[in-house]
């Protein structure tokens, strides 16, 4: 009998092969990982970590910096280090610009672009280990289908993906090269898939996108608006919060501004690119305004909304940056209400315009233009906080535990400790904030007993 039963599991249990994922790069990675991640565990796959010897490795890469390169041999050497004989697979940004040196890389099995890395599953069904490379690269003419994405893996908030390509030229960017033209989900689609997660744990929504405002491009054509997304999902039941991740300021139009401010569920939190603060640097970077339009944009958010949180993107050390162009961006900046700063030293990447042109700004130049907005941005983050003192507001916890304190942020994006209370992770609780502490937390005491959010 016994020998019979043996049989039986051998026969129908055949190994789960365990999947590791690791992700670099931006916000948009990780809700496209975690997509394709359940793709592996729909086929039966058992996801793991990644030092838990995998027999399947998926690196999701990034191009934005040289750094994004490095960093991806650094963690294909570590994954052979940790299973040597398991399969692994590269895709995102950096597998599209560079199959080929990827291929490169000892140690790597399979390169997907950007049109590939959604097949992954059944293009490399079974994962096995081949003499050669294997390189699933089209033309980025060929990534001109929308998919769905969003992430999972954290019970907070998800990222969910509204758009993807960017019709852009802007001189320092590779994005284009990358993720090909700008195209979009449907509106139905998107509501369809917030009210799927509406009825998951998850409490808030980040919308994001490679070009987020650009929303409603699909063939080439505009078909939907990104206000008209907003205003639908909006009704979305069993979604406490939705944040705009990034939009550009000549994408937030007033009608957009004037929507989160009276909307239920769109925090008064905008990350809108600057990049700089130099007129003559935004022309040479083709951005698609002037600095006066982005005073204007923050005026009339800080005019409806006046607690809302601004946050920027810029980036120092451009070719032709001269010091003066430097400090024009910098007190640009320290006269604007604006909450804290993404800050990005520039990095020369082939096939863009920028890296021929003359003006290079040596490397100890730029470090320094870093580090003082990065001083400009805690200084900024602070008075934010500081006008925030005394405000009562709803704060989402999360379980981020630290010396008997946990953390979360408010609707405009305040990080705030309470005392840890295990009943209110992963919940809202109306909060009055009293005092920022030694780590620049914002300490918060509840306004009544009542938890916001109740769920099973």
């Amino acid at each position: 009998m016994s020998i019979g039963i043996h049989k039986i599991l051998v026969t129908f249990a055949p190994e789960m092969k365990k999947v590791a994922f690791y992700t670099l790069g931006c916000k948009l990675n990780y809700s496209e990982t975690s997509t394709i991640s359940r793709m592996f565990e729909d086929k039966g796959y058992k996801k793991v970590e990644f030092n838990e010897t995998p027999d399947i490795f998926i690196i999701n890469t990034c191009s934005v910096t040289e750094n994004a390169d490095k960093k991806c041999h650094k963690i294909v050497r570590e994954a052979r280090q940790i299973s040597p004989d398991a399969y692994i697979a590269i895709m995102g940004c950096y597998a599209q610009l560079k199959p080929q040196e990827i291929a490169g890389i000892p140690g790597v099995d399979a390169v997907l672009g950007a049109a590939e890395k959604f097949r992954l599953v059944e293009l490399l069904d079974g994962f096995v280990r081949k003499p050669q490379t294997e390189v699933f690269a089209s033309d980025i003419e060929a990534a001109n289908k929308f998919n769905t994405s969003y992430s999972m893996n954290d019970r907070t908030r998800t990222f969910l993906k509204v758009q993807d390509g960017c019709d852009y030229s802007c001189t320092f960017c590779t994005i284009p090269l990358a993720r090909g033209s700008s195209r979009s989900d449907s509106m139905a689609n998107i509501v369809r898939t917030a009210e799927e997660i509406g009825r998951t744990d998850v409490r808030e929504i980040v919308l994001t996108g490679v070009n987020t405002g650009d929303f409603g491009l699909q063939d080439g054509k505009r078909v939907e608006r990104f206000v008209d997304l907003i205003t639908a999902l909006d009704d979305v039941e069993g979604i406490e919060r939705f944040r705009i991740s990034s939009i550009e300021p000549n994408l937030l139009s007033d009608d957009i501004i004037e929507f989160v401010a009276q909307s239920k569920r769109f925090v008064p939190h905008f990350h809108m690119p600057l990049q700089s603060g130099s007129n003559k640097i935004l022309k040479l970077m083709r951005r698609r305004y002037q600095r006066e339009l982005y005073v204007e944009r923050v005026s009339k958010i800080k005019e409806l909304m006046p607690h809302a949180c601004i946050g920027v993107d810029v980036i120092v050390g451009f070719p032709g940056e001269t010091h003066e162009d430097f400090l024009e961006t910098y007190h640009f900046l320290n006269e604007l209400p604006v909450s804290y700063l993404h800050v990005f030293t520039y990095s020369e990447r082939e096939n863009t315009v920028a890296a021929t042109l003359p003006g290079v700004v040596p490397g100890n130049q730029r470090a320094e233009r870093s580090r003082m907005l990065h001083t400009l941005s805690d200084k900024k983050r602070r008075k934010f906080y500081e006008e925030n003192l005394g405000r009562e507001a709803v704060a989402l916890f999360e379980n981020d535990i630290e010396d008997g304190m946990m953390h979360g942020f408010t609707e405009n994006y305040v990080r705030v400790a309470a005392k840890y209370d295990p009943v209110l992770i992963y919940e809202t609780k109306a909060v009055r904030l009293t005092a920022i502490n030694a780590r620049g937390v914002v300490e918060v005491e509840e306004i009544s007993q009542e938890v916001l959010s109740h769920h099973h």
